[in-house]
């Protein structure tokens, strides 16, 4: 196989192993795409695998791109063939097939968070759940953690919700919220992997297609992936076997949504034949910052061993600032890159500011504006989530599945044309007293023929449904852009925004322009022109996505968002205890060893330099803290830092002389304990067992309201799983948290 890259040996391994399980740990920056994609080119010229016989399956649009424009470069056009898709676009090529099986249209539409969350607070007011009981979003959270375990509303009840009276709402609302996404021909992004799941269960015959078809299957990020996602790809690899999984466990950080370290921790158990090889190499960043990452992540316990190094120099040491508030650390922030740029030759692309909450984000950006920094924040209000690109969006939905009643509430009345509230109640009344299954459009074209509504209404809605009958005469022969340009016209929606002339209006306008730019672009770099396909892509867009390179200015996000990213300078801002690592992860033994992973991934997104940076004192939440330090900071080795304190502070241990002083066990870091003013053994010490049971409400100083799941282990052992109310499910240690019982 030529190619102009020099693969190093673990690489080549890598690359030629062909048959039977292959687990690829590759740490952060050693070239993993470039061995997807070498393998994949390798397989096809060497070993003779027909392309359309290889999956290769990743978590971000960005990550496929880039594997397609690689292998391409490396195949041609008989790289076209190749499915190289995320999780999610895979599932939605399946489903467009044969979903039908499933008692669904094949013309589906997929519902994003917004849209999710909205039908959750119709399902729950319908059902009159009280928000003060549970939040809408801790609904959705349950719901989707539900589904990310293969968790249906039935199996939901008959289990957790038949034993906890808590449950049982939400257990309702699953059901009524499932209900209704098939009563509006819908699926939420959590559906496209379980519908998958459930049609390869229940469709034998479609199930063996693609395991014939899919002989070679890649999968990136492993480390990341759910139940879901898990139990997708082992349904397919059961019969060939040829799975080959790339991750690195020091980089999972998404437990959170759902998942599942196990999955690579325990894929040599799953798959016992497997051949292991560690990317050990690093190729982005200096030794020095590979080393000061390590010493982070190495105090977890749940991990395989492995140690990156690189061919660079040592590098320049790590900068510690530590400032005198949040605002004085934006400013050290902001003179640090103007340095960078004078004397470095950086440009402003080069470089990132990270954090660990978006609520952090507004001093930077506010010292930015003040400085005339250009900057960019990813991960923020998408562009696919503004309101005037989401009507529009609606539009496109209720014409490729008038069943989408959602989508059609939404701009039934947008621009205003004088179909209210009230009148839509009415419309609803009727289709409950008519027929239950009726969708709102099949509703407002039988209500028109009666005499429930008034002359002026009925005319109304003729006028929109009329609209809408010739706007769907389009639907197969125009492109995307076509249709944009139609809607815009026969509902007068640009007209309405240019008549308001203000700032924002005038922004919205500049939106909508851009919508029908982004849409003729999509036509001809895939060649798709289908609404339908449109709608999948922005559907499945994610914050990474979003980031172009050749953007002049500083990114903003937080660090989760980071993932996969790479700069020459990074800055990680609020390395304090309770911001760095987060407060609701200081007594929960697993969540602190993903801030250790999240840390870690921070840290190797730089190339060339890494600045943190914490504060004496800090306005968040709209309130005063006064955090120490990071435990992070206390892991890395004094040589490799280098140490810068605003004016009055006063001088901060390093970790040998806190070591040496006693101040703290450092042995408690490596096990997640907090790092408190004192020590935490003392406190709940004569807390009694008795008093905490099953099912039993209590309330955390932190977390607020919740009910006990589950009880393990006496006394000073004695671990409780809470689900609270506003973060939902939590281990805790009882002896290390301070619980109300009520």
């Amino acid at each position: 196989m030529k190619s102009s890259v020099k693969l190093n040996k673990q690489q080549l391994k890598a690359v030629r192993h062909n048959e039977e399980p292959l687990l690829i740990l590759a740490g952060a920056g050693s070239g993993k795409t470039m061995v997807i994609t070498h393998r994949v080119a390798h397989l096809i010229k060497k070993e003779g695998i027909p392309p359309e016989n290889i999956l290769a399956v990743t978590f971000t649009n960005k990550a496929a791109g880039e594997m397609k424009e690689r292998i391409e470069k490396l195949l041609g056009k008989r790289g076209v063939n190749i499915w190289i898709n995320t999780f999610h676009s895979v599932c939605v090529r399946i489903l467009r097939k044969d979903i039908d099986k499933l008692g669904y249209s094949n013309d589906f539409v997929i519902y994003d968070a917004a849209d999710h969350l909205s039908l959750i607070k119709n399902c729950a007011n319908e059902l009159k759940v009280s928000d003060d009981l549970y939040t809408y979003l801790f609904i959705s959270r349950k719901i989707s953690n539900l589904k990310n375990n293969l968790i249906t509303p039935d199996k939901f009840k008959e289990d957790e919700a038949r034993d906890f009276n808590f449950l049982k709402k939400a257990a309702e609302v699953y059901s009524l919220y499932q209900k209704k996404l098939k009563e509006n021909n819908a699926l939420d992004f959590d559906d496209l992997i379980m519908k998958t799941v459930n049609l390869f269960e229940e469709q034998p015959d479609i199930l063996r297609h693609y395991q014939e078809r899919f002989r070679y299957i890649m999968v990136d990020e492993y480390q990341d992936t759910n139940h879901a996602q898990y139990k997708l790809i082992n349904l397919l690899t059961k019969v060939h076997r040829n799975l080959c999984v790339v991750g690195d466990d020091d980089q999972s950080i998404y437990q959170w949504r759902g998942a599942n370290l196990d999955n690579i921790l325990n894929f040599e158990k799953d798959y016992p034949d497997t051949t292991v090889i560690k990317l050990e190499e690093n190729y982005r960043s200096t030794q020095n910052i590979l080393d000061a990452a390590g010493a982070v992540v190495c105090k977890n316990i749940r991990r395989k061993e492995k140690k990156l190094w690189t061919k660079r120099d040592g590098g320049k040491k790590i900068v510690y600032s530590r400032t005198l508030d949040e605002r004085d650390e934006a400013k050290v922030v902001c003179q640090t890159i103007e340095s960078l740029r004078s004397e470095n030759n950086y440009t402003y692309k080069d470089i990132a500011v990270l954090y660990r909450t978006n609520a952090q984000s507004r001093v930077i950006e506010d010292a930015f504006v003040m400085r005339n920094i250009p900057h960019r924040i990813v991960g923020g209000l998408r562009f696919y989530e503004r309101k005037e690109i989401k009507d529009l969006l609606a539009y496109l939905r209720v014409l490729v599945n008038q069943n989408d009643s959602m989508s059609l509430k939404r701009i039934i009345n947008v621009p205003h044309r004088g179909i209210g509230k009230s009148t839509i109640d009415k419309i609803d009344q009727y289709i409950l007293s008519e027929s239950k299954d009726m969708s709102l459009f099949d509703g407002i074209k039988r209500i028109i023929k009666t005499d429930i509504l008034s002359e002026n209404i009925k005319r109304k809605l003729k006028m929109f449904t009329s609209m809408f009958e010739k706007l769907r005469g389009g639907i197969k022969t125009k492109t995307v852009s076509q249709i944009i340009r139609d809607v815009l016209e026969f509902t007068g929606y640009l007209e309405k925004l240019n008549e308001e002339k203000t700032s924002e209006s005038e922004e919205r306008v500049e939106n909508v322009k851009e919508l029908v730019t982004a849409t003729e672009g999509l036509e001809v770099e895939t060649g798709e022109k289908g609404v339908e396909c449109f709608l999948d892509q922005t559907a499945l867009i994610s914050d990474a996505d979003t980031l172009k390179d050749d953007v002049g200015a500083v990114a903003i996000m937080t660090l989760h968002t980071s993932k996969g990213l790479e700069f020459s300078s990074v800055f990680i801002i609020g390395m304090e205890n309770n911001i760095f690592p987060h407060a609701k992860s200081m007594e929960d033994i697993s969540e602190m060893e993903e801030e250790r992973r999240l840390c870690y991934v921070g840290m190797t997104r730089a190339k060339n330099m890494l600045f943190l940076s914490n504060s004496e004192k800090r306005q968040i939440y709209g309130m005063k803290q006064h955090n120490p330090p990071s435990i992070f900071l206390y892991d890395i080795p004094d040589d490799l830092l280098e140490r810068n304190f605003s004016k009055g502070l006063r001088p901060i241990y390093t970790p040998s002389q806190y070591r040496k002083k006693g101040r703290f066990q450092y042995s408690h870091f490596r096990y997640g304990s907090s790092f408190y003013k004192g020590s935490m053994r003392d406190i709940n010490a004569d807390k009694g067992d008795s008093k905490f049971i099953r099912g039993g409400k209590v309330v955390h100083p932190q977390f607020g309201l919740g009910i006990i799941m589950a009880k393990n282990g006496k006394g000073d052992e004695l671990k409780l799983t809470i689900d609270f109310k506003e973060v939902g499910q939590k281990k805790l240690v009882a002896k290390y948290v301070s619980l109300k019982v009520v």
